[in-house]
């Protein structure tokens, strides 16, 4: 059972590097964006020059500013739980979990190549 694992955990180290790479960009691109939008809404309310309005779109930017941190660090907070299970946990699963964690490890990039290269590993 244990050798299934380990070569379940070899022959799909792609696919957990590719969902690691997806798992960055989500990281980086949801906290830009929400900062981006509430900075968008907050020089609008400048344009229009109305005070209450301007003092709503500041509420509104820094809650979305709270927003993007605290989503940066739910992925490094989740990262971080299961990097200390994954230690832990059988061993053989920590592969799947060291090309999630670090898509760019050379030991993902190796097995898969090595899976294109032979199919039947």
């Amino acid at each position: 059972m244990l050798f299934v694992l380990e070569s379940f955990c070899d022959k799909t180290a792609g696919v957990w590097a590719l969902i690691g790479k997806i798992i960055n960009i989500i990281r980086i691109a949801i906290p830009v964006i929400i900062v981006l939008l509430g900075t968008i809404d907050l020089g609008k309310a400048v344009i229009g020059g109305d005070e209450k309005t301007i003092k709503e779109a500041q509420g509104t930017l820094i809650k979305r500013i709270i927003y993007g941190v605290a989503i940066f660090f739910v992925f490094v907070i989740v990262q971080a739980i299961f990097g200390l299970v994954a230690e832990k946990a059988v061993s053989n699963s920590s592969k799947c979990w060291a090309c999630v964690s670090d898509p760019n490890d050379k030991g993902c990039d190796t097995n898969l190549q090595q899976n294109v290269d032979d199919p039947d590993l």
